[in-house]
């Protein structure tokens, strides 16, 4: 049973209109307090990890590039990290799948990032033997310039 203070995780995967795919995740905390130092610093982490790495994002960026000047996952986190640093997103989850740069050598391909590419960047920060974890993922389209997110659902800015 959740408990006030506890965080909520939901990721989302939702299937729409003429089989679109909507894919974001946000943590929230349960109740009206205030989150803990730790949930906080969680949280930052992840926020981080999905900001930075949207900000990498250019038409024309290799697969093994954008994994190779990826966030860097704190040591402790980074046995449970997110099985990918982005994926693509249509009709479901899609091609590509960028490995972590740490997992590149078994599970990763390269490609090129295109413009009108919509991709999803992913974050999950928990601390292996830790109690909680903070899983965040924002759906965004790759434009000329960098990209532009498909959703209005707001990130927990207040606890930065």
């Amino acid at each position: 049973m959740l408990q006030k203070g506890d965080l909520l995780a939901f990721d989302t995967d939702m299937v729409g209109p003429y089989g679109y795919c909507s894919d974001i995740s946000r943590t929230w905390l349960v109740g009206d307090s205030r989150p803990s130092d730790e949930q906080r610093k969680l949280y930052e982490l992840a926020y981080s990890q999905v900001h930075y790495n949207m900000d990498l994002l250019r038409p024309g960026m290799t697969f093994k590039e954008f994994a190779d000047r990826a966030w860097t996952i704190p040591d402790q986190y980074i046995k449970n990290r997110y099985c990918c640093l982005a994926h693509g997103i249509g009709m479901v989850d899609e091609y590509p799948s960028i490995a972590h740069q740490a997992d590149w050598d078994s599970a990763g391909y390269d490609g090129r990032f295109e413009a009108g590419m919509t991709v999803c960047v992913e974050s999950y920060i928990g601390a292996e033997g830790g109690t909680e974890g903070v899983k965040l993922e924002q759906q965004v389209v790759i434009g000329e310039r960098g990209c532009v997110s498909l959703t209005g659902c707001g990130f927990e800015t207040d606890w930065l």
